[in-house]
């Protein structure tokens, strides 16, 4: 049976065109807002943060294609998919490598970050946002039985645990001058971010 013939189908389908829509956009405009702010304040965490959303925008790109593709009544291309969540899983490793050496750089050097409004802004709102986002595709994931799609929520949802401790660690410098903060709430996004690039990784090994 196609999409097509499926009206509910083709209605959770097109919802979650519109929710990777939403994704790609949003992300977008926090990914360049946090990687600006956080390189002028000098914070590790928030530069960290802004990677991570050029990530999920990637992510987002990729889901979007795929619904947009079974939309059409087309057959899904899995191997595409397959080597895209491995590109996925890469990147969030590579950002997991930075945030070692930066936020050990930072620690060992003193190097204190500047106060960022800005990135205490962004990081509020998506704390808001990301969470109701995630639980969307979740619901979504289960209506349509999609396993790429769930792996999508589980990205939006390392975004929203990004939003806190990067958050946490904005105000507690420009609140108490806990410099050393910015790093250690880098370092605390760690153990998700690897997790979820192995997981990503091995769950789709390389299709000949």
């Amino acid at each position: 049976m196609t999409a097509a013939s499926d009206p509910a189908r083709v209605a959770s389908l097109r919802r979650g065109v519109v929710l990777e829509g939403f994704t790609i956009s949003y992300n977008a405009l926090e990914g360049l807002i946090a990687i600006a702010a956080g390189v002028a304040a000098g914070s590790v965490a928030l530069t960290g943060f802004g990677v991570d959303s050029v990530i999920e925008v990637t992510s987002g790109v990729l889901l979007w294609w795929r619904l947009r593709v079974e939309l059409g009544a087309a057959a899904l291309g899995s191997i595409a998919e397959s080597r895209a969540a491995r590109g996925a899983g890469f990147l969030l490793l590579g950002l997991a490598a930075y945030l070692v050496v930066e936020a050990a750089r930072r620690l060992f050097t003193g190097d204190r970050p500047d106060e960022t409004l800005l990135g205490i802004a962004l990081t509020a709102l998506s704390l808001l946002v990301m969470p109701l986002l995630a639980r969307a595709k979740l619901r979504l994931a289960s209506q349509l039985g999609s396993r790429a799609l769930r792996a999508d929520a589980h990205e939006t949802i390392v975004c929203a645990w990004l939003s806190f401790t990067t958050l946490l660690g904005l105000a507690l410098n420009a609140g108490l001058g806990w410099w050393w903060a910015d790093p250690v709430a880098a370092l605390a996004m760690l153990p998700l971010i690897v997790r979820e690039g192995v997981e990503a990784i091995a769950s789709n090994p390389e299709t000949v």
